[in-house]
């Protein structure tokens, strides 16, 4: 439950609104607000502890990432997946793609 919404009331198209608008902030280093929602400071604090890469590579990731979380916003999901759980996804289907070639 999010602030005594059920997961399944949230609006999926104001969830990627917001989620857009997270990670535009983050790219352009403008996160000036005051007010987040309880999964955009879930997704925040999995960042931090994630450590980042530097400037270049971070906005590259954060693109894919976004791009990840719009697919599975469209696929159906209630809310954005952790920026670590799409890094573990990531390296198993890169892991499996080097096993493929091999």
């Amino acid at each position: 439950m999010v602030r005594g919404v059920h997961m399944h009331e949230l609006d999926r198209d104001a969830v990627l609104k917001q989620f857009n608008r997270l990670i535009e902030e983050l790219i352009g280093g403008n996160l000036n607000r005051s007010s987040f929602q309880p999964w955009e400071v879930e997704i925040l604090v999995d960042m931090v502890r994630c450590k980042l890469p530097g400037a270049s590579r971070r906005v590259t990731m954060l693109r894919e990432y976004q791009n990840a979380v719009q697919q599975r916003i469209r696929e159906g999901a209630q809310v954005p997946p952790k920026l670590s759980e799409y890094l573990q996804l990531k390296g198993r289907s890169s892991n499996l793609a080097r096993r493929a070639q091999a």
